[in-house]
């Protein structure tokens, strides 16, 4: 048995615990050491530190559901995503950049999601095709969430609409979006069917801003989803290819490393 999972799993397993109790309403600790694979030891100390932070009540030999209580749903796997710290700063910095009253349209990954945990409760209109994103911000009372419409892609977790024009009738001041390469020529994307539903918002937001992590930056990888000239903005960490970012700002891209 597996038992020296790090932090990154701890906070993993916690998750994971709690979405049990959403089910089950009551569970014991050989719920945990089946589900988990850790020891019962572990599984003991995950109910007493769960139950020392609010998340649950314990009980003898395990735990139950705290009733009455809104649980913020949030993806079971959003801290042990790749470069999660570095991540977290480029969404910080991106939340930075909006003001009261904005607009501002999100598109799917991890980085999305954490720039809309930070932008959640604020006076900002969300528009949004991840859905993910839109049920954290719906379940946080969100007052202004926009879901763009179309056909859900189980495999994205996004609603699609292939047709010409779909969302010509929705519009922002700002635009965050990711990809899997970041060059001089511009952004680049791996599922087509992703890019297309975003590039047809490209003529309808004020300013693009692109939040992708260093290890992107150089990396040509899918179609090329925009050129540079059309980023107002990256936002990425201090370790991105310096020759990639001196040859974006050459273009006229502002680029902000965190």
């Amino acid at each position: 048995m597996n038992d020296k999972g790090d932090k990154m799993n701890e906070v993993q397993r916690h998750s994971g615990i709690l979405s049990l109790l959403d089910e089950m309403k009551t569970i014991n600790v050989a719920n945990i050491i089946d589900k988990f694979n850790v020891s019962p030891a572990t599984a003991r100390r995950d109910i007493a530190k769960l139950d020392e932070l609010g998340k649950l009540k314990k009980i003898r030999n395990g735990a139950e559901r705290l009733e009455g209580q809104k649980k913020n749903w949030t993806p079971l796997n959003i801290a042990n995503t790749d470069n999660y710290h570095e991540k977290s700063a480029i969404a910080t910095k991106a939340s930075e950049l909006c003001q009261l009253g904005d607009s501002v349209v999100i598109n799917c990954g991890s980085t999305a999601f954490m720039l809309g945990q930070k932008l959640a409760g604020q006076d900002i209109q969300i528009l949004t095709n991840y859905f993910p994103l839109a049920s954290y911000l719906i379940n946080c009372d969100h007052e202004n969430v926009i879901i763009i419409g179309g056909q859900y892609n189980k495999a994205q977790h996004i609603f699609l609409n292939p047709a010409p024009d779909a969302l010509s009738g929705y519009a922002g001041d700002w635009m965050f979006t990711s990809g899997k390469g970041l060059t001089e020529n511009g952004l680049y994307k791996r599922d087509m069917l992703t890019a297309v539903a975003e590039q047809q918002m490209l003529e309808q937001v004020g300013k693009l801003v692109v939040v992708v992590d260093s290890s992107k930056v150089g990396q040509k990888t899918g179609m090329l989803f925009c050129p540079a000239s059309k980023i107002d903005i990256v936002i990425t960490g201090k370790n991105a290819d310096p020759e990639v970012v001196k040859a974006l700002q050459t273009q006229g891209t502002e680029v902000l490393l965190v």
